[in-house]
């Protein structure tokens, strides 16, 4: 039996997440702190809420976690799904509340936004737009729900999966491989989002 593992490591939208899952079809979605169901998991979802130092710090708490989560991604290529800050910490680096240390997956730095125009509001709050780039995996055009006040920096053009726009534009998903990160929250972008949760419980990458 396949398994998707919800990683529990106290990051607010948890369950949030895993209910939309559930909606999208996920019937083998476990809510854990287990380094051993990770590292086994066939499918793997990292949730996230709140400021980059003290999600990565919750996460690298666990023992063994971010072992077992590299075991089953860079080992044996398990599909990985990080949302909002779960996506952002697989940056090199996020500056929230100085310079941390991320897991350094796909390569950049988490920023605060800095609209080009003074009148444009942060935190970028609400509907919006995503724009793809290339032939990214599992996205599609369309409105997602946005929420933060830091974005991600890509190093490498080429990680960018989707743009949206705030006072300029801003990353809305990255993808590498088996990794996909959306930094719009598709528990709260109604079937835009479940849809997207759809295709990665059938991803094949």
């Amino acid at each position: 039996m396949t398994t998707l593992a919800l990683i529990d490591y106290g990051a607010g939208n948890l369950h949030s997440v895993h209910n939309a899952l559930r909606k999208a079809g996920a019937t083998d979605a476990v809510i854990t702190a287990d380094a051993d169901v990770v590292a086994r998991a066939d499918r793997i979802v990292l949730p996230g809420v709140g400021a980059f130092r003290a999600c990565r710090d919750a996460l690298v708490a666990i023992p063994g976690m971010v072992e077992a989560m590299n075991e089953a991604v860079h080992q044996r290529g398990a599909p990985f799904l990080g949302v909002c800050v779960g996506m952002q910490l697989l940056a090199d680096a996020g500056e929230e509340f100085g310079r941390h240390e991320g897991l350094g997956w796909i390569g950049g730095t988490v920023r605060l936004i800095e609209p080009q125009d003074p009148a444009v509001k942060v935190p970028h709050m609400g509907w919006n737009d995503v724009t793809l780039r290339g032939a990214p995996p599992l996205l599609e055009t369309g409105e997602a729900y946005f929420l933060h006040s830091y974005h991600f920096d890509a190093a490498d053009q080429a990680d960018v999966a989707a743009v949206t726009d705030h006072g300029g534009p801003l990353v809305a998903a990255v993808a590498r491989d088996t990794i996909i990160g959306c930094q719009f929250h598709p528990e709260k972008s109604q079937n835009y989002g479940l849809s997207f949760l759809s295709r990665f419980l059938e991803w094949r990458p």
